[in-house]
């Protein structure tokens, strides 16, 4: 399925194999050591406070916690780190852990014999001996490979993989290096790594130059190499079965989600601790306090724990997301490889427009879901840790919470169910509007040309609108996932307190406030959920696509091109009684009994019909089409021009060399045959004859006055080759090859070529007319690139994109709607928790009336959720359609020269992703920052108006707050948007990888075109990286801020007299408080997130306002209904450019071409006049038979007479024809001549060609050089007159034919 490159041998850096038995088991013994030995301080430090209500004398407890955090520091740094450190510190560390070890364990035994009791401190002292000798082996024995076997540089880095990384050393690549990858580990925790690009984000607007190369860990060759290397050990270990990409891809990050795993866990169980200590501060404020000091120890254990719980949750998201960059990374470097092998039964089943999908859609959708992942089981413990907190506070009341959650749970099962099939489908009728959209913009220029524009609009929008209703059932049940679960708080509520009224368990400050506190740090969880079942689906569906596309055929020409014949050194070509067929299990082989040999140097011609091999001759050789029978081997390396031509995005030089070192010399060369060369004689005698005259040449060609010239000749009929032989004993020997010569014969020496006189020597030479027509300077144009660089906004737009959204389709209203209704949930809230605090303790308040409206509040509260929730599914269906719409008429309104100027994958990159990003998240996203940002909002001002106190503290820090925010966004909102513009680079080179598929592999130059995709990869990786560590960075420090706040609000409680406030708003005060960190990180995640999606908002506007052609109707200047009645085309004084900077292509030319001269039963009439009823009827579906992406499944001839066809059928009476005939053999054409000739008798053709026989029947001939007119009459008037362009090139023409005959 997957190779690894043969190309050469890559070890895997030390980093990425797993670490040793020793050190594991080092950092596992010594780590539980540390945190044993901390635990056992603090349990010593609760005790003693407990029970003599001082912590004095303190030797015993510092020396706990002491010999805690040395041992935990110690032996994770010397087990884990050893190698960012000198060698020599870290073993006589070590060392020293040793001596202590032994002296504390001697010590212990001691005592344990003279007192004759085993405490806990003496099991700990005599553990740490054998943990302090791990340390040992592993300072002398764990790091040994450092010295020889892997080397590294200062910052602890591997050298690149293949010794250089996009073409710096590795001294250029250390430098430029993120600083995350020389981080230690509290710079980690902190993100303080982060400070200097953050710095120069707010001196400077960041460019794609201030980007920091990942970490080696992190780039997409390590990635995709680990996940190769894996995927090998599995093969090998069972070789019988497919081994699964999933559990590879988790086996290769095992580590970092195990550690990820452990930061989430740690989140949770300091998050439940807050509950917990406000009921012990309730109690403190009733005098029910178990020691002196207990509310000050309370307000710091609040801080420290809700710091701990902000460190925990940062590194959490901080690696979850590192994780799912990594495999977004390996994904698209898989499936940009596996592009490159596809065979072409594979290919038809996988548009180009769906590849690019599976990349830009569905594998950014996965590498999205381990952010997500660990909340799949956290919120599970976290319910659980709840209920165990809810039985402590309201006891079998508790049962009632956990049957609501049940059937919230089951209610949403079905749910699941459908938004899996929804998605499904979406994805699908997704890829059908690329597939289509991709198409139409990649021929966009044929559209033009026909007036089409409007037809394929309407087949997108057709395509479009069967996308809406999926993309409308999943966001409806998206909504109602929401209110679900936004509303199952006030459900558990309701039932709780039901169920307390019912079983008389009293309601008090305490118990009601424990509860409230522990509800509200598990909802933002529980309202999550609707997203994580988001998101899971979304990647289940995304992962089984990419996996279907990964396991599809793959070619197999590493069995058809060898280097070298080992006995007949000269052989270039070798197929004996070959099959070919490009279908598999095909009754009938494309290519049948094909025997050939070619030696280098030889010269080979092959010609034949339209659709007779010719083209799968070559693919065939070239490895392209499965071998069926017989066998068939090439030797060497090959050069391959396909006919149609295919060049990248990039330079001339760039597309000339294709990856070849730089002669300047041949190069020269090449490019004054290449540029000088005018007509095919030229190219043909100096390339084919010449340059090639050492190499095999094989040359399909329709010229049969070239194929004298030839050692062999294939004629090919049907699949076969009728006959090989010399042109001479062809021609004596073979009927179909003397019909096709007599074909051209008729064409080159019928009408007026035959006035012409050939008999005064050969005619003027090519050289002549070049030096009489083409001769002129060569001046740098004027203007820059026509390619230019993505243009993106820069600096702090505002809100700007957001009212570009809202102000679609009425968007304000519906968005205003949601946020009212949010509004009044929030207050109902509010108000519902300030009914208990008020009442709660209230004698002349029965427990009914206080349970029934504390209910009321709570079902209204709901109703208005369920209106926000369609309020939000309306907001972004209409918004989604009418950017659509907007779009889509700016696309096909557009000027060529904005697709001449626009590599086609910017295109792409925002018809895919960013619609998708504007259709299923930006809605949501925007609702619920706002809704966050509420809530984070009405936390503090609970906490604000019952300790108005804290406001002295609570200012300052908002201010605070919002410069640090500012300070964010300076460098956020640039790296969202050069991650935008480098994903477009991604998405153009990987279409256009896919389009030169063929071109590729026949110069073996896909590992190069894959480094690139790497390097591309890479470049994409890093601002989303940086951007993601900016966004934790900012969040860190906010949580800190609230923590103070939080802090601050419960030493106000502790210092103020008692009585002050009320236990009931004391309980309130710290709910809302404990959940502020939570809130707020909900609010700033929130706003970070829809800052990074309101980027695609930016970019499809970018390309919603393109300057637009003239109108396609002026109403005043409407034609007659007939028109045109005669065809007349008058050209005054044209002047034509591309682009508005570029030079002239066409300079002031005047003409006219008078109006009839010649420059379903239904369609059979028009295939047959073709020459396709009978290909079309051998067809099992005749007119109903597939035509594929490009028409590649038909040849490139019987594309021609497609199109050929079409004109035919449309009857206009201006006919264009450019080059229509190229590709089709002579008796061929010479049958569409003639058929032009009689179907448009009447009508105006303007012929471009370079047959001059094609030309010859015209009735004038326009000659244009360096875009001026040079002459303009009949044909034989050009040919009578002296110096005519036209003439010299029909003599030339005349000669070449006449030098033909004669061999």
């Amino acid at each position: 399925m997957i190779q690894k490159p043969s190309s050469k041998t890559v070890g895997i850096p030390a980093r990425f194999q797993s670490r040793s038995a020793l050190q594991k088991a080092s950092a596992i013994v010594n780590g539980c050591i540390g945190l044993v030995y901390l635990c056992f301080g603090i349990w010593i430090l609760e005790e003693k406070l407990r029970k003599t209500q001082t912590v004095l004398p303190l030797n015993w407890l510092l020396l706990l916690l002491f010999q805690g955090c040395t041992w935990l520091s110690v032996g994770l740094t010397v087990s884990l780190r050893g190698n960012l450190l000198p060698k020599i510190p870290i073993r006589l560390l070590s060392i020293l852990a040793v001596i202590y070890a032994v002296a504390v364990f001697v010590l212990s035994i001691f005592a344990a014999v003279l007192n004759k009791v085993v405490t806990t401190k003496i099991v700990l002292d005599a553990l740490s001996l054998p943990g302090a000798i791990l340390l040992l082996f592993c300072a002398y024995k764990g790091y040994e490979y450092e010295d020889g076997v892997h080397n590294t540089n200062g910052s602890g880095l591997y050298d690149p993989l293949n010794g250089e990384t996009n073409g710096s050393n590795k001294d250029d690549y250390t430098a430029q290096v993120t600083p995350f990858a020389a981080a230690g580990c509290l710079s980690k925790f902190s993100f303080w790594w982060l400070n200097p690009l953050m710095k120069k984000g707010r001196e400077k607007t960041l460019t794609e130059d201030d980007m920091p190369k990942l970490r080696e860990a992190e780039t997409a060759e390590s990635c995709y190499l680990s996940f190769l290397e894996e995927l090998n050990k599995q093969k090998q270990a069972n070789p019988s079965s497919q081994p699964s990409i999933l559990k590879t891809i988790i086996i290769c990050h095992w580590r970092e989600i195990f550690v990820s795993g452990f930061f989430a866990l740690l989140k949770i169980l300091t998050l439940s601790a807050g509950p917990l200590i406000l009921n012990a501060f309730i109690l403190v404020a009733e005098g029910k306090g178990s020691f002196k000091y207990e509310g000050y120890v309370l307000a710091i254990s609040l801080f420290f724990a809700k710091c701990l719980e902000s460190l925990s949750q940062r590194q959490w998201y901080f690696r979850t997301r590192l994780i799912g960059m990594q495999i977004r990374s390996l994904l698209t470097a898989a499936i940009y490889k596996k592009q490159l092998k596809l065979s072409n039964a594979a290919r038809q089943m996988h548009s180009s427009g769906e590849i690019t999908n599976y990349v830009t859609v569905d594998a950014y959708r996965i590498g999205e879901f381990p952010f997500w992942f660990h909340q799949t089981w956290t919120t599970s413990v976290q319910l659980c840790i709840a209920l165990v907190i809810l039985f402590g506070a309201v006891g079998l009341a508790t049962f009632a919470a956990l049957v609501v959650i049940i059937l919230t749970v089951l209610c949403n099962a079905p749910l699941a169910k459908l938004q899996h099939r929804f998605q499904r489908n979406l994805m699908v009728a997704q890829d059908e509007r690329l597939k289509a959209s991709s198409e139409a913009l990649i021929n966009m220029k044929v559209l033009k040309l026909y007036a089409w524009e409007s037809h394929f609009k309407n087949v997108i929008e057709n395509l479009r609108a069967v996308e809406y209703k999926w993309l409308s059932a999943v966001q409806l049940r998206k909504a109602y996932n929401g209110f679900l679960f936004w509303s199952s708080p006030v459900l558990v509520s309701a039932a709780t307190f039901g169920a307390c009224y019912f079983l008389n368990i009293p309601l008090h400050a305490s118990n009601v406030f424990t509860f409230v506190a522990t509800l509200r740090l598990v909802q933002d969880p529980i309202r999550a959920i609707p997203d994580v079942i988001g998101i899971v689906i979304q990647a289940k569906v995304a992962f089984a696509r990419v996996v279907k596309f990964l396991d599809a055929p793959e070619l197999h020409s590493a069995n058809v091109r060898k280097k070298r014949h080992m006995e007949n050194a000269d052989l270039a070509i070798s197929i004996n009684s070959g099959g070919f067929s490009w279908e598999e299990n095909a009754s009938k082989p494309t290519l049948r009994n094909i025997t050939l040999e070619v030696r280098m140097g030889g010269k080979v011609a092959v010609c034949g019909e339209v659709g007779s091999g010719k083209s799968t001759l070559l693919a065939a050789i070239l490895g392209e089409v499965p071998n069926v029978q017989g066998s068939i081997q090439v030797f060497g390396k090959i050069a391959y021009v396909s006919q149609t031509a295919w060049i990248q995005t990039g330079t001339i030089q760039e597309n000339i060399l294709f990856g070849s070192a730089m002669d300047r010399q041949r190069y020269e060369e090449t490019l004054e045959s290449a540029v000088d060369a005018h007509t095919a004689s030229s190219l043909f005698n100096e390339y084919v004859m010449e340059a090639l005259a050492a190499k095999a040449v094989l040359l399909v060609t329709h010229q049969v006055d070239f194929l004298p010239a030839f050692d062999s000749v294939l004629l090919m009929s049907d699949g076969e080759i009728l006959r090989a032989d010399s042109y001479h004993d062809l021609l004596a020997s073979s009927k179909e090859f003397q019909d096709l010569v007599n074909a051209h014969k008729e064409t080159a020496g019928g009408g007026r070529v035959a006035e012409v006189n050939p008999s005064k020597g050969h005619g003027t030479s090519t050289t002549e007319i070049k030096k009489s027509h083409v001769e002129k300077e060569f001046k740098e144009p004027k203007g820059d690139q026509l390619i230019k660089q993505e243009e993106r906004e820069r600096g702090d737009t505002g809100l700007k994109p957001y009212i570009q959204y809202l102000n679609q389709n009425k968007g304000f209203l519906f968005f205003s709607v949601a946020i009212l209704c949010h509004f009044l949930f929030v207050a109902g809230q509010v108000a519902q928790n300030s009914w208990m605090a008020a009442n709660v303790d209230d004698p002349n308040v029965s427990s009914l009336k206080l349970i029934s409206v504390y209910l009321a509040i709570g079902i209204f509260s709901t109703l208005l959720l369920l209106l926000r929730s369609l309020a939000v599914v309306t907001l972004g269906i209409r918004s989604s359609k009418s950017l659509f719409s907007q779009l889509l008429n700016s696309l096909f309104r557009a000027p060529m020269s904005f697709y001449d100027s626009t590599p086609l994958g910017r295109i792409l990159s925002r018809v895919s992703v960013d619609l998708s990003i504007v259709d299923l998240d930006v809605p949501f996203s925007l609702v619920f920052a706002c809704a966050a940002t509420m809530n984070a909002y009405s936390n503090l001002g609970v906490l604000a108006v019952v300790t108005w106190q804290v406001l002295f503290v609570s200012v300052p820090v908002i201010y605070a707050a919002i410069r640090l925010q500012n300070y964010y966004f300076s460098s956020a909102k640039e790296l969202m948007r050069i991650n935008g513009t480098t994903k477009s680079l991604v998405a153009n080179h990987l279409a256009e990888s896919i389009a030169g598929a063929i071109t590729i592999r026949a110069f073996e130059e896909e590992e190069r075109f894959f480094a690139k995709n790497l390097d591309l990869i890479d470049t994409n990786a890093s601002p989303f990286f940086h951007s993601f560590s900016a966004n934790e960075w900012l969040i860190q420090r906010l949580e800190t801020l609230s923590a103070t706040v939080l802090a601050s609000a419960a030493l106000c409680m502790v210092l103020l007299p008692p009585g002050t406030f009320s236990s009931g708003f004391i309980g309130m005060a710290l709910s809302y408080g404990l959940s502020l960190n939570m809130s707020l990180v909900f609010s700033i995640q929130n706003q970070c997130t829809i800052a990074n999606y309101i980027i695609s908002v930016e970019r499809l506007n970018q390309y919603m306002h393109i300057p637009s052609e003239a109108p396609e109707v002026i109403e005043e200047s409407r034609p007659p209904s007939n028109w045109p009645t005669v065809g007349k085309v008058d050209i005054r004084d044209l002047q034509i450019r591309y682009r508005p900077d570029s030079p002239l292509v066409l300079r002031g030319i005047s003409c006219t071409f008078q109006g009839g001269h010649k420059i379903d039963q239904e369609i059979w009439e028009v295939l047959d006049k073709c020459q396709l009823r009978e290909a079309v009827q051998e067809k099992e579906n005749g007119l109903d038979s597939l035509v594929v992406e490009d028409g590649s499944n038909w040849s490139m001839g019987q594309r021609q007479l497609f199109c050929l066809g079409r004109a035919l059928l449309r009857r206009s009476r201006v006919l264009v024809l450019d080059e229509a005939t190229a590709s089709i053999d002579n008796a061929t054409d010479l049958i569409l001549q003639k058929t032009i000739r009689t179907e448009f008798a009447d009508c105006t053709v303007i012929t471009v060609a370079h047959r001059i026989p094609t030309v010859m029947d015209c009735t004038m001939v326009l000659a244009i050089s360096d875009g001026k007119l040079v002459e303009y009459d009949e044909p034989t008037k050009l040919m009578e007159r002296e110096g005519s362009l036209f003439g010299q090139l029909v003599k030339e023409y005349w000669s070449h034919y006449h030098s033909a005959e004669s061999h």
